[in-house]
Formats: structure tokens, C-alpha cells, sequence
């Protein structure tokens, strides 16, 4: 029962790689964690997102569209728990929390044409956990975390043509949480902080006219963040589950410094923090087969974001199915998300552009085994 219940919960991962806000695709789970005995994951996901503007001023060539600026992505990862005693048990997870790319296509008259940005991150966590016989558990350990980015800006109404390389760079966080289980109602609740990761990238930029390259240390710290994550038995072979993220993404700023002397402005920074909803069912059918469905939410918060990251909030709805034989478990699922309506800031221009009535389509695949 209890590994038909933590199955269910991988809807979650099409949650957060279907366009989570900002740059957040995986959400750091840490459900493996109360798997039963050794076991070991692997899970995959495929988002298509439908992401694309039109300019709301004059003076930026008014009305023209950007077509879509987001291509299709992957995002992958990888668990294995395994217990040590009645007492303690460990996990180690590997995945891409923070991911991004933007490309906007030439010729579309739009006045950021040919811009594109990529940004990608690889985390390895270490966690151990302490079980205690009333039902508390505690847990704990580090994130071992590399990110990597590149742009090419090139805003010709503002006589801006812009590229900058930062190179790979590994930064140490730590995670630190709490749990209550009731396996006879199939209850369990669990609290998790994930600290934010400091980097200093090695930056490599250009700017025209000048045609020596400038080499410079950008600081750049991943957000912290904190996840509530809850599950009940409301009938037999049903389960309830859901949760809250909070990610402190007000406090992220990625800007180079000859980008700031040229602009003024950040190159990728958010104003406001992102709070993530997500509620759903699970049912139990028969012993081979369950299903699950999902809602989530974020709430759409108004504020001016860069044309390298015009998403605000979202609304979703996921399926799921999970195949059990064995000691090995399959799921699939599947989630629709509309993604929020968004303004974005271009120089002086606020409004520079709108990106009204996008989408995006996840599809994800987990297989897990019992050894």
C-alpha cells in the first residue's frame, strides 16, 4: 500500500517541470525518501511549452509578435534509498532543479529578435534520516550544485548587442526537514528547507563596439526554498495529496558587470517570491493498476518581468497512471498548463511587451524497483 501511495505522488514531477515559476523545474522533492527498504528511481519528463508576446509600445515597433520563444525541454532524475537499521535510513538524488531556455527567432520584426539564453544546473543530494517509533522522523544533508548560463542580447532600438558565457561553477547547500507518518491511515506530512547555493561564475562578455572580450566573477546564488508536502487515506484505496512550495525567488539576481554598466538593469531577476499549489486524488483499482489526478496553482502577481523570463504564474490539471508488478512500479503522467498572462520590462519601456493565452504540455515517466 505504502508504495502504491508514494507512486501516486509523481504527478508532482510534471508539476514542476511543466513551466514552474521562474526557473524551478523539479520542485527538490524528497519523497524517496520514505519509500519502503532499497529502492531505486528513475524518472524523465518532456515539456512543450507554447510561449510567445506581442510588443505594447510605439516606440518598440508596436504590435509585432515574438512567436514562440520557448523550445521543448527534458528534465531528468534519479533515487536510491536504502535503509541502514530500524532507525536510519539515506538517499541519494540527482537532478536539474533550475533550468531555462529562450530563444526568440529572427525576422519576426519583434525588437528582440535573435536574443536567446540558456541557463542549466545539476544537483547531487546526500540525505540521511532518523526514525523514531512514534511516527516523527528527521532528515538531513547537503546539495552538491553546478550551474552554467549564456546569452546573446541584441536590442537594436536600444543599440544593444550583448553576448556573455558563464562558465560551469559548483556551490554546497544543505537540506534539513521534518516528517510524522501514520501508516495505518496512510498519513504522513513532512516539511523540507532547501538552502539557497552561492556561485561566483567566471564570466566571459561582449559588447559592440568594443571588440575585446571582458572577463569578470558574477555572484549568483539559487533560491532557497521550503516545501510542505502531505498525504491521508480518505477511504480505502484512496488517497489525498498535495502540498505547498515557497521559493524565495525575489531574492535572485543573475547580472554581469558590464550588462549592468551598459543597462542598468538584470539581465534575469524576478520581483516577487512564487508560491506553488498543488492538490489531488489517487485510486487505488486493483492490485496492478492505480490512477491519480492533480490541480495546481500559482498566483499571477502583476509584477514586470525580463524578456528572458515572461512567466507569471499558472493553472494545471494531470493525470496520472501507475502499473505495479512485482517489485517494480511504472507511471506515467500527463499535465496541461496555462500559463499565467505576463508584462515584461525593457529599458525604460514598462510595459515593453505582453504574453497573453500560453500553454505548455507535460508528459512524465517514472519507473522505480524494490531491490
Amino acid at each position: 500500500m505504502k508504495s502504491y501511495l508514494t507512486s501516486a505522488t509523481v504527478l508532482c514531477l510534471a508539476s514542476g517541470a511543466a513551466h514552474a515559476g521562474a526557473l524551478d523545474r523539479t520542485g527538490q522533492s524528497v519523497d524517496v525518501l520514505f519509500e519502503t527498504g532499497r529502492y531505486g528511481e528513475f524518472s524523465f519528463a518532456t515539456v512543450s511549452p507554447d510561449l510567445s508576446g506581442n510588443t505594447a509600445t510605439p516606440f518598440l515597433t508596436n504590435g509585432s509578435g515574438s512567436g514562440d520563444i520557448s523550445p521543448s525541454y527534458t528534465v531528468f532524475s534519479a533515487a536510491y534509498k536504502a535503509d541502514i537499521n530500524n532507525t536510519w535510513s539515506y538517499a541519494l538524488i540527482l537532478d536539474e532543479p533550475f533550468k531555462a531556455d529562450v530563444n526568440y527567432a529572427d525576422g519576426t520584426g519583434y525588437f528582440a529578435q535573435g536574443s536567446i539564453a540558456e541557463f542549466q544546473s545539476y544537483a547531487l543530494t546526500g540525505l540521511l534520516q532518523y526514525n523514531t517509533p512514534t511516527g516523527f522522523s528527521v532528515y538531513g544533508g547537503l546539495r552538491l550544485q553546478s550551474i552554467e548560463a549564456s546569452a546573446a542580447i541584441d536590442f537594436a532600438a536600444f543599440g544593444l548587442d550583448y553576448t556573455a558565457q558563464a562558465d560551469r561553477d559548483w556551490g554546497i547547500g544543505y537540506v534539513a526537514g521534518v516528517a510524522y507518518e501514520r501508516p495505518d491511515i496512510a498519513l504522513r506530512v513532512s516539511l523540507t528547507y532547501n538552502s539557497e547555493v552561492a556561485h561566483r561564475v567566471n564570466t566571459t562578455e561582449t559588447i559592440v563596439p568594443s571588440p575585446v572580450p571582458f572577463g569578470s566573477t558574477t555572484e549568483v546564488e539559487t533560491p532557497q526554498s521550503v516545501n510542505l508536502a502531505f498525504q491521508t487515506g480518505v477511504a480505502p484505496g484512496t488517497l489525498l495529496f498535495g502540498g505547498v512550495r515557497w521559493v524565495d525567488w525575489s531574492d535572485f539576481d543573475l547580472t554581469p558587470n558590464v550588462y549592468l554598466g551598459a543597462t542598468g538593469g538584470s539581465l534575469l531577476s524576478y520581483e516577487d517570491d512564487v508560491y506553488t499549489y498543488t492538490l489531488g486524488i489517487g485510486r487505488r483499482l486493483n492490485d496492478t493498476w492505480s490512477i491519480a489526478a492533480t490541480l495546481g496553482y500559482e498566483e499571477t502577481n502583476g509584477s514586470f518581468f525580463t524578456n528572458l523570463g515572461p512567466s507569471d504564474g499558472q493553472e494545471s490539471i494531470g493525470l496520472a497512471a501507475i502499473y505495479n508488478k512485482g517489485n517494480m512500479k511504472i507511471t506515467t503522467g500527463i499535465r496541461y498548463v496555462r500559463i499565467g498572462d505576463t508584462v515584461t520590462r525593457a529599458g525604460p519601456f514598462a510595459p515593453a511587451a505582453r504574453f497573453d493565452g500560453n500553454d505548455a504540455i507535460a508528459f512524465g515517466v517514472k519507473v522505480g524497483y524494490n531491490f
